[in-house]
């Protein structure tokens, strides 16, 4: 979490935003979480989810914008976990922070079932994580929010995290970075390939129930992306577990699960296969992005080899948190790789279509 915002976090924000939500004292917890504080509670013996995010990262009207997302893909049959009002109705609560900016409270159904590498991975799981995010991608076509609720779009100064956070002797990266801007920039953005998407929709923001139901949530990053940028998102991240899946390498993994998730995903929704060539592009930004999210929660500096030992050193990073070894894990030889721009996933994808 952006440590500005938590050095603006006093002891006063959460009873406020247990008062406003009805939560009795002692029916909340907090959960782990990584740009929002996150907490689990109880009332009327239902389960719920509250987080509290600041204005400096996002505003109240972009985050009007993505509950109203939300809760449109829930009336649409989507399984997502839809956001709830407080007692005096509202879907987003604002406090104040003593110092010109806000807190920003929302509430959201608990999703059902548990984590899927706790459920288990099976193939008729990876088609219903695809047939997921096709419905999802069906009913962003025609979606047209308030004006003032619209969420950003993709090259939006504020998801521009290389910019913000990566320090300036990172010049390959830098590189890599703009050239990728300009490729898609001449990418087209009509309405059957581009949209409001989850931009996020890796393993940790959704639960598998015992039928085998994905529920989706955290759409704190939905966006205006193209719908391929979505799949490889869910693709970069599964990826990284392809040995502990009993796969030798990553492309072994990402011809098995990508065969399944998009024989799911078309059944939903029918996206052109031209655009499976722009995987790769994609995969590659959201490896840069999360390497300068990395440099920004962890400050640290420019180094070719990354390993839990040398975590260890790095302020703030907890050698027991399952969180901070995949980050340490994802380090590993990160930035040799990103020099000499090699691919994220070496894989044909056009052999999918």
């Amino acid at each position: 979490m952006d440590p500005l915002i938590l050095d603006r976090y006093h002891d006063a924000i959460l009873p406020e935003a247990m008062r406003r939500y009805g939560i009795a004292p002692g029916a909340i917890r907090l959960l782990d979480s990584f740009e929002s504080l996150i907490y689990e509670f109880e009332r009327g013996g239902h389960g719920f989810i509250l987080r509290i995010g600041h204005s400096l990262r996002r505003s109240e009207a972009l985050i009007q914008g993505e509950v109203d997302w939300i809760n449109h893909l829930a009336r649409g049959g989507v399984s997502v976990a839809r956001a709830v009002p407080s007692l005096s109705g509202e879907l987003v609560e604002a406090i104040d922070d003593g110092l010109g900016g806000q807190f920003l409270v929302t509430a959201f159904v608990k999703a059902k079932g548990q984590q899927p590498w706790l459920a288990g991975w099976t193939p008729a799981r990876y088609e219903a994580y695809g047939r997921l995010l096709g419905k999802m991608h069906a009913l962003a076509v025609g979606y047209q929010p308030v004006p003032a609720w619209r969420r950003p779009e993709w090259n939006d100064v504020s998801l521009n995290f290389i910019e913000q956070y990566l320090p300036a002797a990172e010049v390959r990266a830098r590189e890599a970075h703009e050239t990728l801007m300009e490729h898609f920039r001449s990418l087209p953005t009509d309405p059957a390939g581009y949209g409001l998407v989850h931009q996020d929709a890796h393993q940790n923001n959704f639960f598998i129930d015992e039928d085998g139901t994905l529920t989706l949530f955290d759409f704190d990053d939905c966006a205006y992306s193209w719908y391929i940028n979505d799949i490889a998102v869910v693709l970069f991240y599964i990826s990284m577990d392809a040995a502990d899946l009993g796969y030798p390498d990553s492309a072994a993994f990402t011809r098995d699960f990508m065969t399944h998730f998009l024989r799911g995903y078309r059944q939903e929704y029918s996206l052109s296969p031209a655009w499976l060539k722009e995987i790769p592009a994609f995969l590659k930004l959201r490896e840069l992005e999360l390497y300068a999210v990395v440099h920004r929660d962890f400050q640290i500096e420019g180094s070719r080899h990354w390993d839990l030992e040398r975590f260890r050193q790095v302020p703030g990073f907890d050698v027991t948190n399952d969180g901070h070894q995949w980050i340490a894990a994802f380090m590993q030889d990160r930035k040799p790789r990103i020099d000499h721009g090699l691919p994220f996933i070496d894989f044909d994808f056009e052999s999918l279509s």
